[in-house]
């Protein structure tokens, strides 16, 4: 089976993962140091500001915590967007109200978050859709001028860049994601972005348990090191040296990936172009640089769901990504998305990783060729 999604993991990783076995020091220590502070030169940003967490969707959670964002009040998010994204919100106690897309780059837009905003909203939670970057000049203008937080949910987005500035990186709180399905791998893991030190402090704080006490085995410590304070009721969701050390050679890899998953969305494009009876992903602008996290086609609902099933039927797995959360009926939301309903009925992600062969990439589009001609 092709599959959707594929991690490219080799000798480098393999080789790291055995010096961190004879190290004798699995858990956090100074290659997680390291690997964070070698992720916040990649994004341009002060090492400071970056903490790793030990999945996107616990980022996301704390993000609630680190923002004080009170039950009750409110936080939107694109309905296609992560489920984790909206448990995060309602964990918290806070509601998540779900704003609609663009129906092709399946992306919020300012104008659909404005028409959701209340007297109680506190955040906007956005995710760059398959790794193509939101129009963050409109969407920043605007939680600026309502006063509201800025999350971003940067999963899909590891290389995005918006006017040459790291998508995850615009607003209060970014997070990251690094499990077995996105293009850097750790097997899971993930990165926070805080726009302050401050604020990044309270998150290494909170993913520790709310410890403020050092180690015994720091310099720093002279004498009954075994006590202890906290500042919080954090919880434990620290990253560990074995994944971080994994992450530290991906990020040496992420160039070559990003080129080759660029290779596959070019080669996609000029091979479907003349498919009259589906549309290819939107061109992406010149001022922004995707991670080509998802290769989506969008085409007639009843089209969409015989070609899924005639793809799975000769070795190539497809899906949806995501299901509208709106529709979800545990979140109660009482709302009609015209766009995001209708993308839920013709969108297909098809396989997009830099594994891929060109042999499988031929296979895909021949396939796709091959239904068309019984329609």
């Amino acid at each position: 089976m092709i599959n959707v999604f594929q991690p490219a993991l080799g000798q480098e990783e393999l080789e790291t993962v055995r010096r961190v076995f004879e190290s004798n020091w699995v858990g956090k220590g100074k290659l997680t140091d390291r690997f964070e502070a070698d992720f916040a030169q990649y994004a341009g940003v002060d090492r400071s500001l970056v903490r790793s967490v030990n999945c996107c969707t616990e980022g996301l959670f704390q993000s609630m915590t680190l923002l004080g964002i009170p039950p009750g009040d409110e936080v939107i998010l694109p309905t296609i967007s992560f489920v984790g994204a909206a448990n995060a919100v309602a964990g918290s106690g806070a509601k998540p109200v779900f704003c609609d897309v663009d129906r092709r780059t399946l992306n919020p837009s300012a104008e659909f978050i404005e028409q959701k905003i209340t007297a109680r909203t506190r955040a906007v939670m956005i995710l760059h859709y398959g790794g193509v970057p939101c129009p963050m000049d409109e969407i920043v203008e605007l939680v600026h001028r309502k006063g509201i937080a800025l999350i971003e949910d940067s999963a899909c987005s590891v290389a995005s860049r918006y006017k040459g500035k790291a998508c995850g990186t615009f607003g209060d709180v970014g997070v990251w994601s690094f499990d077995a399905m996105k293009i850097l791998v750790t097997g899971d893991g993930g990165m926070l972005y805080c726009r302050t030190a401050e604020l990044a402090q309270r998150a290494e704080e909170q993913v520790y348990l709310g410890i403020l006490t050092e180690s015994g085995y720091s310099s720093e410590v002279d004498t009954n090191w075994w006590e202890f304070e906290i500042s919080c009721y954090g919880r434990r969701a620290i990253m560990n040296d074995i994944a971080s050390a994994i992450g530290i050679e991906q990020l040496k890899r992420l160039p070559a990936f990003i080129s080759r998953r660029k290779q596959i969305h070019e080669l996609y494009n000029r091979a479907l172009q003349d498919v009259d009876w589906l549309q290819t992903p939107p061109e992406i602008p010149p001022h922004m640089h995707s991670s080509y996290y998802f290769y989506w086609i969008q085409t007639r609902s009843d089209i969409r769901d015989r070609l899924a099933k005639h793809l799975r039927d000769n070795g190539i797995y497809t899906t949806f990504r995501y299901y509208p959360l709106h529709c979800v009926k545990f979140y109660g939301a009482c709302t009609r998305l015209p766009n995001a309903e209708a993308a839920a009925q013709t969108t297909l992600c098809i396989p997009m990783h830099q594994s891929l062969s060109e042999e499988d990439v031929h296979k895909i589009v021949d396939s796709i060729r091959e239904f068309g001609k019984r329609l």
